[in-house]
């Protein structure tokens, strides 16, 4: 079991044991801050990793996509606490998800589809039990703070899984459509599912249909070729490649591909071969 078994309500924290934060709060505001002082005060051996906290507000779907991207580089036993939360405060559920090598918490609204899509799910509960919130009247508008920053910080101090609330199928947990691309004939179309801070255009198609092919990218009237490396054309020239999260982005060598570009989420594109005309 990645949860020690055990009836204490808080401790002092599991010697190495891991939190990672992923927020769309910046670092601006306090809110950030506010988070690791709730864990800190609930565990405070516990190592906290920042991911970041700059999913675009309120973007479910990014946040998805970047935690499933970080995931399997952690540790068995880590707990990853996602809070991107535009539901905050209404019937939404909030739960944590124990994982085959790790344990989820956040809320209920998708984000953690990319996760699912990684690993095994062996059980999940509603975060329902006050005694293990900061405070039995938690706000409308702050749960990162009321809600999952303690029942991840009581987590990691020891407090048995199954404690946190009300067992959940797993079956129900939201779930984002999947990517949308799709074999239109002479290729493939898809769209851009997310956009990084250089500017670099991650499309929903798969790298491994690229694999051991010339092919190119059709995207907001032009034609970019596919490539290795951003160095493998000159300064300020488009290229596509396989990023290391797996999938076909856009990306400028020296510059920004959404600014030359102009384009945004959910944008369209089509890889094609090279041979298709």
């Amino acid at each position: 079991m990645l949860i020690q078994e055990n009836s204490g309500r808080a401790g002092k924290g599991h010697a190495g044991r891991i939190i990672t934060l992923l927020t769309d709060f910046g670092l601006r505001d306090v809110y950030t801050g506010i988070l690791k002082g709730v864990i800190i005060g609930i565990a405070p051996s516990v190592a906290i990793v920042d991911l970041t906290h700059e999913i675009p507000p309120q973007d479910v779907r990014a946040a998805s996509f970047c935690l499933a991207m970080a995931y399997p580089f952690f540790p068995k036993g880590t707990i990853h606490l996602a809070v991107v939360d535009p539901g905050v405060g209404t019937q939404r559920r909030a739960v944590a998800v124990a994982m085959d090598d790790s344990v989820l918490v956040g809320p209920d609204n998708g984000i953690f589809s990319g996760v699912f899509q990684k690993g095994v799910i062996q059980r999940a509960v509603a975060l329902t039990r006050a005694e293990f919130w900061l405070t039995e009247n938690p706000g409308c508008t702050f749960h990162g703070r009321d809600i999952f920053a303690p029942a991840a910080a009581y987590l990691a101090s020891g407090v048995p899984f199954a404690r946190l609330g009300e067992a959940v199928d797993p079956a129900t947990l939201v779930r984002l459509d999947p990517a949308g691309w799709s074999e239109d004939g002479d290729g493939f179309s898809g769209c851009i599912q997310y956009v990084d801070t250089f500017g670099n255009l991650v499309t929903d198609i798969p790298g491994r249909l690229v694999e051991g092919k010339q092919w190119k990218i059709q995207a907001a009237g032009q034609e970019i070729p596919g490539g290795k490396t951003y160095g493998g054309v000159s300064p300020g020239a488009l290229l596509g490649l396989v990023g290391s999260h797996g999938f076909v982005e856009i990306a400028e060598n020296g510059g920004s591909a959404r600014i030359s570009l102009a384009m945004k989420l959910g944008d369209p594109v089509r890889l094609v071969y090279d041979d298709v005309r």
